[in-house]
């Protein structure tokens, strides 16, 4: 009888993009690695019959207040980033998520996890501790810089981390040194594997070949591209504008209408990123972690037209300070960025370009994949956890609420 093949599942959120890509990443470098030997599949437990149905709806509502109250998102970011405020919120979702995590990876039956977001982490330890098995778990942090202390799980087997900055936060957590390494954010294999010469990838895309070319990706979380996108239109400047809007129609149909004068392109949802970005000499968005990290990846700097109060500002400070971009948080200082790009034979553009590429980490995805695959050959084992009085009151009000679990 053939053994059963290894199954890794990728726990994931719809609560921004950056979580998700960062899964789609991980489940293209398993099939490439060891797609014939593992069984995979992306799971959002938010998504969960079993979540509360607030709680699902709050993956719409991230969005929604990122981009109209960044503010008060930021109020809410800064409140609960503190060790009791973790512990609070930890308690609340080892209640709240337990009965979905528990039909999942029971369900599922994982050899390994690999979490991208950082509310599972509290209710799988629950469900590790309740039921006497632990499955190896490995937690991705999706940021470069700001990162919330809901992220840093003891309990984890290994805490990937994208910079140096985030690996000192994690073990003022509280973590130990060797579960927690310096890998990146995962980016999508293609980023890696597209080699092909600017010239000839621009010639595909129907792109003029010679000038200096701007990708501007926009969303629904983005709203100053366009005045971004105006002021450089009629700078006079020798550019050229390729405008991503991300599936995001009202933000496609504002682009459209412009009376361009420059060349310029405008795109809705595109499947072909990796060649848009390797195309483009620069990239202009928010400071997400993904698009960061996937333009660091390719080798291109990045003018930075938005950042979300909170993780968004930290990555926009590390690709600053790295020397691998600009701020053009409004018209004026962006207008003045790419001016100073093209000076001198775009000498300071080069500069940026050598910056990012250094900065990059194009092989994340699979390094990731590779610690998967060796917890993987490990499996779930038995453990018995000490009973703790925290342990006992979350079970108690797991039982109150219905949950059945084998003590």
């Amino acid at each position: 009888m053939p053994e059963r093949k290894k199954r890794i599942l990728i726990l994931s959120a719809n609560a921004g993009y950056g979580h998700k890509s960062a899964s789609k990443a991980l489940l293209a470098a398993l099939e490439e690695t060891h797609g014939e030997d593992c069984e995979f599949e992306i799971i959002n437990a938010l998504d969960h019959r079993k979540t509360p149905a607030w709680l699902r709806e709050s993956q719409t509502d991230y969005d929604r207040i990122a981009r109209d109250m960044p503010e008060i998102y930021k109020f809410g970011y800064d409140v609960s980033d503190s060790v009791i405020a973790r512990r609070f919120m930890e308690n609340g979702l080892r209640v709240l998520l337990f009965a979905a995590l528990k039909d999942i990876v029971e369900s599922w039956k994982p050899d390994a996890i690999i979490s991208t977001y950082p509310l599972y982490q509290a209710p799988l330890n629950t469900y590790y501790q309740l039921s006497r098995t632990f499955i190896p778990t490995i937690c991705v942090v999706t940021d470069l810089t700001s990162i919330h202390q809901i992220w840093f799980s003891k309990d984890a087997d290994l805490t990937i981390v994208p910079t140096e900055i985030v690996r000192t936060l994690a073990l003022e957590a509280g973590l130990a040194p060797e579960r927690v390494e310096v890998v990146g954010i995962p980016v999508h294999p293609a980023i890696l594997h597209e080699n092909r010469p600017v010239g000839e990838l621009r010639a595909e895309l129907g792109w003029d070949r010679d000038l200096t070319t701007i990708l501007a990706v926009g969303s629904k979380r983005v709203s100053r591209l366009p005045e971004v996108l105006n002021v450089l239109n009629h700078s006079g400047l020798p550019l050229q504008l390729i405008a991503v809007a991300g599936g995001d129609e009202e933000l496609y149909a504002k682009l459209s209408s412009i009376d361009w004068h420059l060349p310029a392109k405008v795109l809705g949802f595109v499947s072909n990123m990796p060649a848009l970005v390797h195309a483009a000499d620069a990239v202009a968005s928010k400071a997400g972690g993904l698009i960061v990290s996937e333009s660091l990846a390719a080798g291109r700097p990045l003018l930075i037209v938005e950042a979300i109060p909170g993780q968004e500002e930290g990555n926009a400070d590390f690709v600053v300070s790295g020397g691998a971009g600009d701020r053009g948080l409004d018209a004026v200082s962006a207008l003045e960025a790419v001016r100073h790009w093209t000076l001198d034979g775009a000498s300071l553009l080069k500069r940026r370009t050598e910056r990012a590429s250094i900065l990059g980490r194009p092989r994340a995805a699979f390094d990731i994949v590779d610690r998967a695959w060796a917890l993987a050959q490990k499996g779930p084992y038995r453990m018995d956890f000490p009973q703790t009085e925290l342990g006992k009151k979350i079970g108690e009000a797991l039982r109150s609420a219905g949950i059945e679990f084998d003590d």
